[in-house]
């Protein structure tokens, strides 16, 4: 998708477990890492499929250096990826208020997966979102952030738990548990997660770029129908042009 794209709407459906009052109202009221929303979103409703793949963690170098201002590779070889949420009702829309990002509705405990081959970047165990602090750095409450061997990085938040063995540094696989939907941080007590895609800039700590500056939805229909779709070229594009973004 390149800069200056619009994700097309989509038709609302029907999602029965998640009552879509419920939902436009907490997009009304702002959600996860967002502030009130100024468009009335399109919903997704969806099954993701095949479970998420078993199998342990394997530890691996933490990856280091300073921060970069190139873009991400685009790998010869075709990644795979894989819908972010492995349950039968998930719902998610297309739009996101404030910044491009995408939140995923589903059961608390819900499966949350690695959606391509990848190396753990920032993991957050304990939610220390106060609704008195400031807004912003801590709104993720439990999450995950993954560099994908495509070069891009991948944001998962509002977690119920992160799965023992995810640490920073840890090699997982597309397919592979690394957390459970939740409503931690400030995710208004609805249970879902808080999905962005983002280039790698400073790996840990630049919130403001990690939480998502394009947009997931085009990527998210394509996992969902088993499509390798990748957002590579995308976030170097959007890399490109703006560079990496030191402040919010």
């Amino acid at each position: 998708m390149s800069r200056g794209e619009k994700v097309p709407a989509v038709p609302l459906r029907r999602n029965l477990a998640y009552p879509m009052v419920a939902l436009l109202a907490t997009l009304a009221a702002g959600c996860g890492d967002a502030q009130p929303a100024a468009d009335r979103p399109s919903f997704h409703t969806s099954g993701t499929g095949a479970p998420a793949s078993s199998g342990s963690a394997t530890a691996s170098t933490s990856p280091t250096g300073s921060p970069t201002t190139a873009g991400p590779s685009v790998t010869a070889t075709r990644p795979q990826y894989v819908f972010p949420v492995q349950t039968a009702d998930v719902s998610y829309h297309s739009t996101h208020s404030a910044y491009p990002a995408a939140d995923l509705f589903a059961a608390c405990g819900a499966p949350v997966v690695a959606v391509t081959d990848g190396v753990i970047l920032e993991v957050s165990r304990v939610d220390r979102f106060d609704k008195r602090g400031p807004k912003g750095p801590l709104n993720g409450g439990k999450a995950v952030s993954l560099l994908g061997d495509d070069g891009v990085r991948y944001y998962g938040s509002h977690l119920t738990d992160v799965t023992v063995g995810i640490e920073a540094g840890v090699r997982v696989r597309a397919g592979q548990k690394i957390g459970t939907v939740g409503k931690t941080g400030n995710a208004n007590n609805i249970c879902h997660l808080h999905f962005g895609i983002s280039p790698v800039c400073a790996r840990t700590g630049d919130w403001w770029v990690r939480r998502g500056v394009i947009w997931p939805a085009k990527y998210l229909d394509a996992w969902r129908r088993k499509n390798d779709t990748s957002p590579a070229r995308t976030v170097a594009d959007w890399q490109r042009a703006r560079g990496c973004p030191t402040a919010p």
